[in-house]
């Protein structure tokens, strides 16, 4: 078998753990770099070599690096919103910019970099967009955004001047299991199955299985081609579709109430104003405004016919995401740790 480790990161996130246990089932040996307190009661009984560090430390990657066949670079600060918006770029473009010298230096075989949708241009007309257009790292709205297009940018300028062996694949919106933390999007998820999401913004998002999202990194080491682009997404739903699905789902009322952006704009200034105070985390930002003034909606075109990625429905995934919740003690507004 293939004795060689595989190296990834963000094992613990969402998309990482749906990784990680990919590569287990597929018989790889995997080697985990993870923040010591970071959260792994998700990762329970899986058979991950566990090694101490941070993407931003040299020292700690170089480490984890020693006698890896393959990387999976998946970490990401994901937030829309920090106190300190630079912490986002150091973990997503440093971070990235350490992994893959690191990755380079060690003679890595291939490396699998999880970018985003975020980097790509939406069409004006709304139709689904592919990976043909790049954005600027001025054009993306947020940290978050512009820290991911910079890092995808770096990314390809190493694969085209310092043979760095990396796919890059983009997903869009991954819903599903051990969403730990949650994410934003997990967080819609949770608060509209307790029904406490009142009404819906005229906006629309691509929804995919994080099972689905892991299939395609796979799929991406295998028959990814260095240096190209792959979008790992599922079905383009629209936010006041997708709130009624989890409302059937829970058997509750949808929201019926379509929200006017200028409703929310104030609402938005004041959560993150409370945050700058707090420090949590506000439920509403602006950036995430700015970005539902769109339909995000994206085609997986490319990677269906080059990696043969076959995304399930996106119900089966608010299905998984909703009873994964529910059994984690999520919707009842207490935690099962």
């Amino acid at each position: 078998g293939n004795t060689a480790p595989t190296l990834i990161t963000g094992a613990t996130g969402l998309v990482g753990s749906a990784v990680a246990r990919k590569l287990l089932a597929e018989g790889f040996a995997v080697r985990a770099l993870a923040r010591p307190g970071s959260p792994r009661f998700h990762l329970a009984g899986l058979d991950l070599e566990f090694v101490a560090g941070d993407i931003r430390d040299a020292a700690s990657v170089r480490r984890a690096m020693a006698g890896v066949r393959y990387v999976f670079h998946v970490a990401a600060d994901y937030r829309l919103w920090a106190r300190d918006p630079t912490e986002i770029f150091a973990a997503n473009v440093e971070g990235t910019r350490i992994v893959m010298q690191e990755a380079k230096s060690a003679g890595v075989e291939r490396v699998v970099y999880t970018s985003s949708v975020a980097t790509l241009a939406l069409r004006d007309d709304g139709s689904p967009a592919d990976e043909s257009i790049p954005l600027a790292a001025e054009q993306g709205i947020g940290a978050y955004k512009r820290s991911k297009i910079a890092a995808e940018r770096l990314v390809e300028a190493m694969v085209a001047s310092e043979n760095l062996p990396a796919v890059i694949v983009n997903p869009s919106t991954p819903i599903g299991p051990r969403d730990v933390k949650p994410t934003p999007t997990g967080r819609i998820i949770v608060e509209a199955a307790r029904g406490r999401v009142p009404g819906f913004l005229d906006t629309g998002l691509n929804l995919v299985h994080v099972d689905d999202v892991a299939e395609g990194h796979l799929a991406a080491l295998k028959r990814g081609k260095i240096g190209e682009r792959y979008i790992l997404g599922g079905q383009n739903v629209l936010l006041a579709d997708m709130l009624g699905q989890i409302a059937r789902m829970v058997g509750r009322r949808p929201p019926r109430w379509r929200i006017p952006r200028a409703v929310v704009i104030p609402v938005a200034y004041a959560a993150e104003a409370t945050a700058r105070l707090t420090g949590r985390e506000p439920f509403t930002t602006l950036d995430g405004i700015r970005m539902a003034e769109h339909h995000m909606f994206f085609t997986t075109a490319k990677a269906e016919r080059d990696l043969g990625f076959r995304p399930r429905p996106y119900r089966a995934a608010l299905e998984d995401a909703i009873n994964w919740f529910s059994a984690a003690g999520y919707l009842d507004g207490k935690r099962k740790r």
